[in-house]
């Protein structure tokens, strides 16, 4: 069986499932609220990898799947009225995150977004979404180079005098899917496809291709994950929180993954999908903003965080969509921590009586012990102060300015450090990322793939990755 249904698994089939997968099988064994789904195991990514096609029998479970999700959900992929449409997502057995694929809206085409702007009574949103399949169908899939897509929404946007994409027009959107599919059609040469299991199909085989990225295979090397686990595919009904007031995703951690603080910790965005928050392409808010904007729902996310810790007994990393004003969660794993809060959360818990001693010592490593003795700028310095932003990781950074990937691996390996200055960065800009000593980004909260990925270098595998999105300095003629 390659196969499995949310409701089949728990998170100790990691292996099989990937940890997304056995997480989200975990928490809808809980009873929480997660849009129901399937997981296709690593066997089958495996199998792909090592031969070049599926396994046997692959495609026809994928159906039998879809045909149980459709009759859960009441609707039909592709519908021409009342379309299902479902999320395409990576889950290795270690999380890497942003490193592999994710495709969002898949089941949308030319007749069924027009049913979606119908039952949704929200053109805006129905072709937003359909915008966005586009987007990343043709970037994942095809490997079309996301400047070409980035390149019209940009445009659009200067079109309609509007900062945000949030702020286009249905019309306006429609014509951007037009532009989109005439690049998809030109540089893949075949137009978009409108069946949707085909869609869904060359979804997953993107996905497992993605083990094999530049990339994952450079964050693979760099935390010391196996080569040969592959990855779950984990095929997900949608949850929109692009549908207007009382929608939105965000990114909690039950505890502060930088200070290990308790309290409430995560960014939130109103009108969004899941990847805006953590591609950190829009500012966002604090998620204790949420309180005032649907309290009952903020409520409701406090007590599963709750639930969560202490069914997981450590700090959990939260995935979560609001449509409508109904909370639905869509991924939770074992937070990545800075070593300083590591300390403070392993104490923590021994303290409330989750851990034991013994427990908390393990959890602590002489790699993260090493990590405390991260740079920092002196209180008493007479450096120059510029500006201040979010700090995402420890550690203070010194080095020459540059502004994209490849040019900070250069530099850096003749000798120069260097940091990263992005207005966002993409999984695309690891290589540049690992080799700069501190990254600045213009956009994006302290849950961004960036922020997570330099929290979590180090954790466990002795790997130092500094990111430094906080106060930036001058020292003499070197700013950091």
């Amino acid at each position: 069986m390659y196969v499995y249904d949310f409701r089949d698994g728990d998170r100790s089939m990691a292996d099989l499932l990937g940890g997304k997968g056995a997480n989200l099988a975990e928490m809808t064994k809980l009873g929480l609220p997660v849009p129901p789904g399937f997981t296709i195991t690593t066997e089958a990514c495996r199998h792909y990898l090592v031969n070049g096609s599926n396994p046997d029998g692959l495609e026809a479970e994928i159906a039998t799947h879809v045909a149980n999700l459709e009759e859960a959900m009441g609707r039909r992929l592709g519908d021409s009225r009342d379309p299902l449409l479902v999320s395409v997502r990576s889950g290795a057995r270690f999380s890497m995150p942003g490193m592999m694929e994710t495709v969002l809206n898949i089941g949308l085409n030319d007749e069924s977004v027009e049913g979606l702007a119908q039952v949704a009574d929200d053109p805006r949103f129905a072709w937003d979404a359909y915008r966005r399949l586009l987007q990343m169908f043709g970037k994942t899939v095809l490997d079309i180079h996301g400047e070409e897509f980035e390149s019209r929404l940009d445009a659009a946007k200067e079109a309609a005098a509007v900062a945000t994409d949030v702020e286009l027009s249905p019309e306006q959107l429609k014509e951007l899917v037009g532009q989109f599919k005439d690049v998809i059609a030109r540089e893949s040469g075949a137009p978009f496809p409108q069946d949707p299991h085909e869609q869904l199909l060359r979804a997953v085989r993107a996905v497992f291709d993605s083990w094999n990225t530049e990339r994952a295979v450079l964050y693979r090397r760099r935390e010391r994950i196996p080569e040969d686990l592959g990855t779950a595919v984990n095929v997900q009904a949608m949850a929109f929180g692009n549908v207007g007031e009382g929608s939105g995703t965000g990114v909690a951690f039950t505890r502060d993954p930088g200070s290990g603080e308790k309290g409430v910790y995560g960014d939130y965005l109103s009108d969004a999908q899941g990847e805006d928050v953590v591609a950190g392409i829009r500012n966002t808010l604090p998620l204790h903003d949420l309180e005032q904007l649907d309290k009952p729902a903020y409520d409701a996310l406090m007590s599963i965080m709750a639930t969560l810790e202490s069914h997981y007994r450590d700090i959990c990393d939260i995935e979560f969509t609001i449509e409508r004003r109904k909370l639905w969660m869509l991924q939770t794993r074992v937070g990545k921590r800075t070593a300083g809060a590591a300390f403070r959360i392993a104490i923590q818990l021994v303290d409330e009586g989750v851990i034991s001693m013994d427990e908390a010592v393990e959890r602590v490593t002489g790699a993260q012990l090493a990590q405390l003795m991260f740079p920092q700028f002196a209180t008493d310095s007479e450096g120059e102060f510029l500006a201040k932003g979010t700090n995402a990781s420890p550690g203070a950074a010194v080095g020459k300015v540059v502004f994209d990937s490849a040019t900070a691996v250069a530099w850096a390996a003749r000798g120069e450090d260097v940091i990263l200055v992005r207005r966002e960065t993409n999984p695309d800009d690891l290589g540049g990322m690992v080799a700069a000593t501190g990254i600045l980004t213009s956009r994006g909260g302290k849950t961004s793939h960036a922020a997570v990925v330099a929290r979590g270098n180090g954790q466990d595998r002795g790997v130092r990755c500094g990111e430094h999105r906080g106060a930036i300095c001058r020292q003499g003629d070197a700013g950091g």
